[in-house]
Formats: structure tokens, C-alpha cells, sequence
């Protein structure tokens, strides 16, 4: 779906405490959350407002957005 949120708490809800713990003591994990949150506002405005930018780019946002959600899922996972 065009525009939908994919913040990592929206998709990630089971990991909320988590998630608020790393944002507080890890820097690491804080840089890539807001690398991330930016990544998806970015493809949400793309999307939602009609702003020019080639398939390319938006495909190649998209696949960053995926590869940090990735590599912080499994530092959610190995933190619990």
C-alpha cells in the first residue's frame, strides 16, 4: 500500500520496550532507527505527494529502508 508507515514500531510492537531501551543506550542503534525513520518518511512523502523521483530511486530507498529494518530486527532479537 502506497504511503503506508513502516515505523519500527508500527511493525515491530512486540519489541516496543526494546526498541525504547536501545534508542536510550545505544548509540549504534539510535543512528540506524533514525536513518531508518528518515528512509520512510522519504518514501512516504515519494509516494503520497506525487513528488518526482524515478522508479530507480524510489526502488533503490526502498531497499535500504528493508536492509537496515533487517539488520535492526536482529539486533532487537539478539537483545531480548
Amino acid at each position: 500500500m502506497l504511503g503506508e508507515n513502516h515505523s519500527l514500531l508500527s511493525d515491530f510492537p512486540e519489541h516496543k520496550d526494546t526498541i525504547n531501551r536501545l534508542n536510550a543506550t545505544s548509540t549504534d542503534f539510535a543512528e540506524k532507527a533514525k536513518r531508518y525513520h528518515s528512509l520512510d518518511y522519504e518514501i512516504r512523502n515519494l509516494e503520497e505527494l506525487g513528488s518526482p523521483a524515478s522508479d530507480e530511486t524510489l526502488h533503490k530507498l526502498k531497499h535500504d529502508r528493508a536492509e537496515l529494518k533487517d539488520e535492526l530486527y536482529q539486533v532487537l532479537k539478539h537483545a531480548e
